[in-house]
């Protein structure tokens, strides 16, 4: 048995004559589906799939579909004569097209086998004489099949060896799809080893040296491995300790590394092709020629393998030296290499004569994130879900990597300015203080670290700009806006809407172990950035300015006498601090909401309907059956009043001469960094510390750990609510244990609210406990909620982490923005 290799994503022709076998051999060994025929192609056209005045028309039927077949990424396959040269060419054209190899599968068997089956078939009625025509013009022309273009050719010669053959798809080198990592991909390192050998020690990886001292592999204790985005050569001091480094990780697996454009060009130096030696390269060759000759040879071949881009977890990175935009992804052709090496060029030169290169990142809308380099930059800055990792080594400025998934950078600076650049890299594009329109306007995506991309539509950031732009504080203090919150499932008790069940219910599928169960104090959120002097700012989960200025003034500088008081600046090693927190009483806010809604509501029906009972009560007396209209009109008025007891339990002002209370639950970030892989405990406890610091301010949120896998501690939270809500608490919120968590499909909500009975009143309004109401009520949707949940949790923590590491202001404020533009999405606003 022969087996034939196609490439897995492929063009293939079937080549031979008619009655050869092709339908047959493609329906043995393909899926109908990958099969386009050309006889199928004209009976579309003309109900006839013999009629051959139809075929000019039938192939443009073919070939379109074809088309479309392979701009998906399927393999598809040809199945007509294919005997002429003329045929192929517009196929093999198509294949070049969408950047598919091509293959070919001839039959060629006898002409007597193909005129006899021919002849045992009603639907064929041209003789002999056609089919020899065929067979003819097959053999002229493959004499110069393996100059058309085909990747591949197999001839099938007899009918044994057709039915003998099997096909095996092979995957093209680049397709890494199913190599998940995780990866810390380096950027252009041009001979720059005792840089490389730096970054990975920080990296974490242990270098092995040969007898000599020197670094020829390194591996990871948790097997990371390096993926080399190309450029290990030239221009820098050692570019052969580089090499035998990088080839000795690679040989080991410990590394992946694709083509630069100096590898591709020293592999041709070495084999003695026509280059000039430029841009470093008589430097590498100078360098190498005092290394021995097995060394050299091991280097030509490595620089040879190396292809120009890997396609890696599922499809999610891609890694190519110059970038590559979308629609090259796992292809192969030689533009596809050529983007891959040089980027997208327009054959000009600058003032520096350098190829001018287009943009092709500002255009890039891919899901997959690609990771490149080519182009020195001074620093990194994701764009569209791209980033560059040169950052200019060999010109003094340093050697970076990107830790994939966690998207976290880790750079070492240069040692020394090993080459002057003939074009110095780009400064920043602009003052990294100044906002614009273009930043926030118009359909969005903002790269995060937790989310990937995290789009946002126009209509929605119109709505935030006029917020942003009319209420907001100053963006150079609004550095985060804290998430939305979903509440629970609807609880399938009788007279309850919302439970803690069904929060232990959802963690537990997610597959958390144990929840931190926190009160939920019934003030309004409010986010606290404090400096180390007292200045900062307070504002709303809005971006609005809680408090006046002279009144924040104050409690700012409590807040951060409180701090110093409590060893948080020395702990922390920061000078600035932001907090997650509920500013209570809720009548600081709240109040107009209050009286012009809530109290106007109470006061309506308290008064009304008693006297309405007594008029109902009146004709009662007088022998009208009114009983069940009267029973309906009492049930109502207890329910006002529950529902005036209910809002009037929230109103108590704060005795203390700030009038005011804080009640902190959670360290976003500080200039030494972010918080949320730190546990609620740590959160708690150093609230707890500013609790102790300053008790006249600050206010503890109660808490209490349960384990949802646990009969016991789910019923000792149940009890926990229960007390709380009994006790005229608004209810808790139940957050995973650990804080930030990774579930089964990806981030895990941070925090779902359980409100109590009588707190749901005022939401929903004064009846809603009433049996059809409430069944009305547990059909409520919360799909939208929770993903809006996660965007914005997912967009406040990138701000945040942009915070803490400096980044310029606009970059910050895309996030924060983010945020404020979910909340336009049309969520009802009760959930």
């Amino acid at each position: 048995m022969s087996e034939l290799s196609i490439p897995e994503l492929s063009l293939v022709l079937l080549i031979g004559a008619s009655g050869s076998g092709k339908s047959t051999f493609a329906a043995t060994h393909f899926a109908p589906t990958e099969v386009i025929s050309s006889d199928d192609c004209r009976a579309m056209v003309c109900d006839d799939p013999n009629a051959q005045d139809a075929t000019a028309d039938a192939f443009a039927v073919l070939e379109f579909i074809a088309g479309k077949r392979l701009a998906r990424g399927l393999l598809t396959v040809i199945d007509a004569t294919n005997v002429q040269p003329a045929a192929r060419r517009s196929l093999l054209a198509l294949a070049k097209e969408h950047d598919v190899l091509a293959a070919a599968i001839v039959l060629d068997l006898p002409t007597s086998v193909a005129v006899e089956r021919n002849a045992a078939r009603a639907d064929r009625d041209f003789g002999a004489r056609v089919i020899k025509r065929q067979q003819d013009q097959l053999r002229r022309s493959m004499r110069g099949l393996n100059k058309e273009g085909f990747r591949s050719i197999h001839v099938l010669d007899s009918e044994q060896a057709v039915a003998e053959a099997s096909i095996a798809r092979t995957r093209l080198f680049n397709d890494r799809r199913d190599d998940h990592g995780p990866f810390d991909v380096i950027g252009d390192v041009h001979g720059c080893r005792a840089e490389l050998e730096e970054l990975l020690r920080t990296l974490g990886y242990a270098l092995e040296r040969d007898q000599a001292g020197r670094a020829v592999d390194a591996r990871h204790p948790e097997s990371r491995r390096v993926v080399f985005v190309g450029d290990l050569v030239d221009r820098g001091p050692d570019s052969p300790g580089v090499l035998r480094l990088a080839m000795g990780m690679v040989e080991s697996g410990n590394a992946l590394c694709v083509s630069g454009n100096h590898e591709a060009k020293l592999a041709k130096a070495l084999g003695r092709g026509s280059v000039k030696a430029t841009h470093g390269l008589q430097q590498t060759l100078d360098q190498l020629a005092t290394e021995d000759g097995s060394f050299v040879a091991r280097t030509r071949a490595f620089c040879d393998a190396l292809v120009a881009h890997y396609v890696l977890d599922d499809g999610n990175l891609v890694v190519a030296h110059a970038g590559l935009k979308e629609k090259y992804h796992g292809r192969a052709s030689g533009r596809v290499r050529a983007f891959a090496l040089y980027g997208d060029t327009s054959g000009e030169t600058d003032e520096f004569g350098l190829p001018v290169r287009y943009p092709w990142a500002e255009d890039y809308r891919g899901s997959a994130t690609v990771l490149y380099g080519h182009t020195p930059v001074t620093e990194t800055e994701w764009v569209n879900n791209t980033l560059c990792l040169d950052t200019g080594c060999v010109f003094g400025g340093s050697l970076t990597a990107l830790q994939y998934p966690e998207r976290q950078i880790v750079s070492v600076p240069a040692r020394d300015t090993y080459y002057e650049p003939i074009r110095p890299p780009a400064p920043p594009e602009r003052d990294p203080a100044t906002l614009r329109l273009t930043d926030v306007l118009g359909p969005r995506i903002i790269e995060t670290q937790y989310m990937g991309r995290v789009s946002m539509r126009d209509d929605n950031a119109a709505g935030a700009l006029e917020v942003m732009s009319r209420f907001a504080v100053d963006p150079r203090q609004l550095f985060y806006l804290p998430p939305t919150m979903s509440p629970v499932d609807s609880s399938p008790r009788d007279d309850l809407l919302e439970h803690p069940d069904q929060a232990f219910d959802h963690f537990a599928k997610q597959g958390v172990e144990r929840v931190i169960c926190q009160e939920k104090h019934m003030g309004s959120r409010a986010v606290v950035r404090v400096t180390d002097q007292g200045g900062g700012v307070i504002h709303s989960r809005t971006g609005r300015s809680f408090l006046p200025d002279d009144q924040q003034s104050v409690v700012l500088q409590r807040i951060a006498r409180a701090a110093t008081a409590a060893g948080v600046w020395e702990d922390l090693g920061a000078t600035w601090l932001l907090l997650d927190t509920e500013i209570l009483p809720w009548t600081l806010k709240a109040e107009p909401m209050i009286r012009d809604q809530y109290a106007a509501v109470g006061a309506a029906a308290t008064t009304a309907l008693p006297s309405a009972i007594d008029l109902l009560e009146s004709a009662a007396h007088r022998g009208i059956d009114v009983q069940n209209l009267l029973d309906r009109t009492r049930a109502r008025a207890a329910n006002a009043e529950r529902f005036v007891e209910a809002y009037r339990r929230y109103i108590q002002p704060v005795d203390n001469n700030l009038g005011l209370q804080i009640a902190p639950f959670q360290m976003v970030a500080s200039d030494a960094g972010t918080y949320e892989n730190r546990d609620h405990h740590w959160h708690l406890d150093l609230a707890d510390r500013l609790v102790v610091a300053d008790p006249e301010l600050f206010r503890t949120t109660r808490r209490l750990v349960v384990d949802v896998a646990g009969d016991g501690s789910r019923a000792a939270g149940s009890a926990w609510w229960d007390d709380l809500t009994s006790a005229g608490g608004e209810g808790m919120v139940v957050k995973p244990l650990a804080n930030l968590t990774r579930g089964k499909k990806g981030l895990v909500q941070p925090g779902l609210k359980v409100r109590g009975r009588e707190y749901l009143r005022i939401i929903y309004g004064a009846e809603y406990t009433t049996p059809g109401t409430l069944a009305g009520l547990k059909n409520r949707s919360l799909g939208q909620k929770r993903s809006m949940a996660l965007r914005e949790y997912a967009l406040g923590l990138e701000g945040a982490r942009r915070a803490a590491a400096g980044e310029p202001v606009w970059r910050i404020h895309q996030c924060v923005f983010g945020v404020l533009a979910m909340e336009s999405e049309p969520v009802d606003p009760r959930l």
